[in-house]
């Protein structure tokens, strides 16, 4: 039992135990941050984990300690089997969870109910309409704030994902906060990370200090709770007083979370990669077509596993694109 549980334990100790698995590259939005203008050469049709391989490679992590499942993409909802993918990944013992940009979410209210899918992310930039629609280069903002109410108003668990981006939505963080005085949301600031393609560099970026200044001058320091973090946190979290929701901050690049990570990656053609930030992958569904035994490649890859964010271990590094361009975009990552 202590031998399969060590295959998901890094050379540093960090015992992995949540897998986030990309159903597919597609999606029905186009965010700056998250896809190049030009866009993507997608994977080939059959170069795509069918139901039955993400079953078969989340059945393995899952018998060797992962206990929390998260669906991404793309936008997972958009895969025409997604319904069959959720329910038989609802049959293993694991949370099971799911993000997305709520698009099309309302048409999966009872499905993910059926699956005892709870935890849902929502993406989600700018308050305003027409920001929104530039950052996702669509013309969805009103849907997606109506679903996002309506996921509350079905008993959801929702936390609302902003990547801001500064000189572009950072004047909108207290407006966000706000959202949380009348509904039982969790907003996370998320810091701009470098990807392939989404033109990333430090000026863009806003740190967790420049969020709390906004917060601090918005509101007064007794107001302002700091509030206590889960295990294996990615945020710090905090809520306004007297208010039903809570806000945190995900500061990846200025107050990285490495020490703690339990986190590894399954993209939709079935690589897995044991950082966000690491240039390199792992191939699990080539080896898994063959018919052979997936674990020794899994152990391998998280043995492989950096101390900090793919060996980028100072914000000099993060700088230089030769290191973070070889990466994967965000969108063919999953979030």
């Amino acid at each position: 039992m202590e031998n399969r549980k060590n295959i998901l334990t890094d050379t540093f100790g960090r015992k992995h135990s949540y897998l986030r698995i990309s159903l597919t590259e597609l999606c029905n939005l186009r965010c700056t941050y998250c896809m190049p203008e030009e866009g993507i050469p997608l994977s080939p049709k059959s170069h795509i984990m069918s139901f039955d391989e993400v079953y078969t490679i989340a059945k393995t992590f899952v018998d060797n300690g992962v206990t929390k499942i998260r669906l991404t993409g793309g936008e997972p909802l958009v895969r025409k089997d997604v319904n069959i993918v959720l329910e038989k990944l609802a049959t293993l013992p694991v949370e099971l969870s799911i993000t997305t940009n709520a698009v099309i979410v309302h048409r999966f209210i009872d499905t993910l109910k059926a699956c005892s899918i709870r935890n849902i992310n929502v993406s989600l930039d700018s308050l305003i309409a027409e920001k929104f629609n530039k950052i996702t280069r669509r013309n969805n903002f009103e849907v997606v704030y109506n679903n996002i109410l309506l996921l509350v108003k079905e008993g959801f668990n929702v936390k609302l994902n902003a990547v801001l981006i500064k000189g572009f939505n950072d004047n909108e963080i207290v407006d966000f906060i706000n959202l949380t005085k009348t509904l039982p949301i969790s907003v996370r600031f998320i810091e701009f990370m470098p990807f392939d393609g989404n033109k990333w560099n430090k000026e863009k970026m806003v740190s967790y200090a420049e969020v709390m200044e906004y917060v601090n001058n918005a509101f007064t320091k007794d107001e302002v709770l700091r509030i206590q973090d889960a295990p294996n946190d990615t945020s710090k979290n905090y809520k306004i007083k007297g208010y039903k929701g809570s806000f945190a901050i995900i500061s990846s690049v200025t107050n990285p979370f490495c020490d703690s990570c339990n986190r590894i990656r399954l993209t939709a053609n079935g690589q897995l990669k044991n950082c966000l930030f690491s240039n390199s992958e792992s191939d699990l569904l080539t080896t898994l077509r063959e018919g052979k035994d997936i674990k020794p490649i899994i152990q391998k890859a998280i043995q492989a596993k950096f101390k900090v964010r793919g060996g980028m271990d100072t914000l000099e590094k993060l700088e230089k694109p030769q290191l973070h361009t070889k990466n994967r975009s965000m969108i063919t990552i999953g979030g």
